[in-house]
């Protein structure tokens, strides 16, 4: 029970250190998320100086209102690009769901067939293949050895291991070896 408290102890203690961690880490990526977006402000947005006269503070807000239409523009144009895109992904994963609904695979079966029949099948049947398999094997006559015929001679394998025991049987099997 020592070794599994042990052993939860040291659990939860690489858990704390994880999870500080992560703190950590979260607390970094916000911060460099901060001076991303203040540099990104100070790029593209520079410092508002408002003019002292009425008609160039008119002129100053035609300008912000001129901006403001063509960065609406740009923005109505790619969610409508994005709704066009998302329509169409939609769509292709239902036909594609219909597809896969529709077409079961049957379970394969095994088909006995010949090579001839295979070949015919592969290569059509104007190609007139045989390929017989058994006309090509090698012909292996058997014959009737000495040792065949021992073996048929000796009927009981007690009379086999008394004829080869002692010095003349392993004198008998040497002789036969050679």
């Amino acid at each position: 029970q020592k070794k599994r408290r042990a052993a939860t102890a040291r659990r939860q203690h690489l858990k704390s250190a994880m999870l500080q961690l992560a703190a950590t880490e979260i607390e970094r990526e916000a911060a460099a998320k901060e001076v991303e977006k203040q540099n990104y402000l100070a790029e593209h947005c520079p410092p508002l100086s408002l003019p002292g006269s009425m008609q160039e503070l008119q002129e100053l807000c035609k300008k912000l209102h001129a901006k403001i239409e063509s960065v609406d523009e740009e923005r109505y144009d790619t969610e409508v690009k994005l709704q066009k895109t998302t329509k169409e992904l939609e769509d292709l994963s239902q036909k594609l769901f219909d597809l896969r609904g529709k077409f079961k695979r049957p379970p394969l079966r095994r088909v006995r067939m010949s090579a001839d029949a295979m070949l015919r099948a592969l290569l059509g049947s104007k190609h007139k293949v045989c390929m017989d398999l058994r006309a090509n094997l090698k012909q292996v006559k058997k014959e009737d050895t000495e040792k065949e015929k021992d073996l048929r001679d000796v009927g009981d394998w007690r009379k086999n291991i008394e004829e080869k025991s002692g010095m003349e049987g392993r004198k008998k099997m040497f002789e036969a070896g050679e």
